[in-house]
């Protein structure tokens, strides 16, 4: 609230803001869906504030992928129930929305807009109806939707790495997974709008873009002018682009001009996160993931010969229905056979309106738990040893962060790796998205430790960053 003073009338009138606050839960995409919003919002002459009790709109991006997020969307909606009578208004957006639909507005009647993902290009009109005095609005859409979330108002919150996506939505109904029935179908944008808007981030000073999709590599030019390998190649040679990431990737689109790109592309960051799900082909059926052990076995063997050292890391799931120890044996063989960076493993839970809902699920959860343990153990000894063959080197850091208990800096290797390291004494600290040549004297499970090149001289853009960016 705030008062502005009218020099025809020569009195004070009394303006109340327009004021948001936006919690985001999930996975990248979320993330940058969440950019867009704060955009659309601040297009609309919204204000965010830091914190809820300031709001005048809360705002939950929610995310469905894990076991019981509706139940965290609610409880948290609980949370809010006691700030009701001081006037707020309460939206759900994200895949939870989609997911639970109107049901929010028996459950929660004080939330005023449901939102799924698909319906974000429609938030002016929906805020429009808000402002107006309408207190149940929705905007859920069915899998025929056609369009994606392009704004020319995206906020970005890192000024040095930004999202690009690519495509929305996903085709692969795989058994396990809700990700198709609330993001819709796959919809990709054209060559030409994405590599404008990377051409616009390089020229706002961004050196790191990471190109978004459910299945990124899945992604299909509509204007039928480049393949996926071709644009990823196309992002790289922008200048004053000095990395670029690609995620997340799908096994069955994954093909060898993917690993050829990157060879011949420096810019294209030497790391594939290529989920594989189980070890086990008939494990892989029942998930319907169409591919088979020996297929994903063949694309790690073109990566293991690209002539880069190519960081391969990967999703798992333990304890799907009908995984038998045997099962469960090849995957733990698996992890030896690729010799994976990192590995993100979770136990099976059935999520709402799969396939997978419908199964047995006969495995306990004490048996879950130990196989995940045994996987997180087996990988744990491949980590260490893998990451071993970084002592000595001298690698390439992106610089994130500092951590003034240790007296170290933060920062990022192309292979996507943590490295916190030292600088010279007497040298000051090198500026948040510069990079430095680091050299490697220790390695750990989960990080890399070393200290700044003598003499080198970080390496920052040639532009000068903006914090908020408007792009197409």
């Amino acid at each position: 609230m705030q008062a502005q003073f009218d020099p025809d009338t020569e009195r004070y009138t009394v303006v109340v803001s327009k004021t948001f606050y936006i919690e985001t839960f999930g996975c990248q995409m979320n993330a940058h869906d969440s950019e867009k919003v704060i955009g659309t919002l601040e297009h609309e002459g919204y204000i965010q504030v830091p914190d809820e009790a300031e709001a005048g709109l809360i705002l939950y991006n929610t995310c469905s992928i894990r076991d019981k997020a509706e139940q965290k969307v609610f409880h948290r909606l609980n949370e809010y129930k006691r700030m009701q009578g001081e006037g707020k208004k309460f939206a759900v957006i994200g895949c939870v929305a989609q997911q639970e639909g109107e049901r929010i507005f028996e459950r929660a009647p004080y939330v005023s807009i449901v939102a799924g993902s698909a319906s974000y290009r429609n938030l002016p009109s929906m805020l429009a109806r808000l402002e107006a005095g309408e207190n149940r609005i929705t905007g859920l859409d069915d899998r025929q939707t056609d369009q994606t979330f392009d704004t020319e108002f995206t906020v970005r919150s890192n000024p040095h790495r930004g999202y690009i996506t690519i495509i929305e939505g996903c085709d692969k109904f795989c058994a396990y997974c809700v990700v198709p029935y609330t993001r819709g179908k796959e919809r990709s944008r054209t060559s030409a709008s994405v590599l404008v808007e990377a051409r616009r981030m390089a020229d706002q000073g961004f050196t790191d873009i990471q190109l978004l999709g459910q299945n990124v590599n899945s992604w299909r030019d509509p204007s039928g002018r480049l393949s996926f390998a071709e644009l990823l190649s196309a992002v790289g040679n922008i200048p004053g682009i000095r990395r670029v990431r690609f995620t997340t990737s799908h096994p069955r689109d994954f093909t060898r001009d993917i690993v050829e790109a990157i060879d011949a592309t420096p810019a294209l960051c030497d790391h594939v996160h290529l989920p594989v799900q189980s070890g086990s082909s008939s494990v892989l059926h029942a998930m319907s993931r169409e591919y088979t052990r020996e297929w994903y076995l063949e694309r790690m063997s073109w990566i293991h010969a690209a002539k880069r050292d190519i960081s391969i890391t990967s999703d798992m799931i333990v304890g799907f229905p009908g995984e038998t120890d045997a099962d469960f044996e090849e995957t733990i063989t698996l992890l030896g056979a690729v010799r994976y960076d990192a590995v993100f493993a979770f136990k099976f839970s059935p999520r709402p309106n799969t396939p997978a809902v419908h199964m047995a699920d006969s495995i306990s959860d004490e048996v879950k738990s130990e196989r995940l343990r045994i996987l997180n153990d087996r990988q744990r000894e491949i980590q260490r040893e893998h990451y071993a063959r970084h002592l000595g080197q001298t690698i390439e850091v992106m610089v994130e962060s500092f951590n003034p208990a240790r007296g170290q800096v933060v920062g990022r290797s192309t292979q996507n790796k943590t490295v916190n390291f030292t600088q010279a004494e007497g040298l000051s600290q090198p500026p948040i998205g510069s990079y430095l040549p680091v050299q490697i004297t220790r390695t750990m499970p989960n990080c890399l430790i070393g200290e700044a090149a003598p003499g080198s001289v970080p390496l920052q853009a040639t532009r000068t960053p903006q914090p908020f960016v408007v792009l197409n």
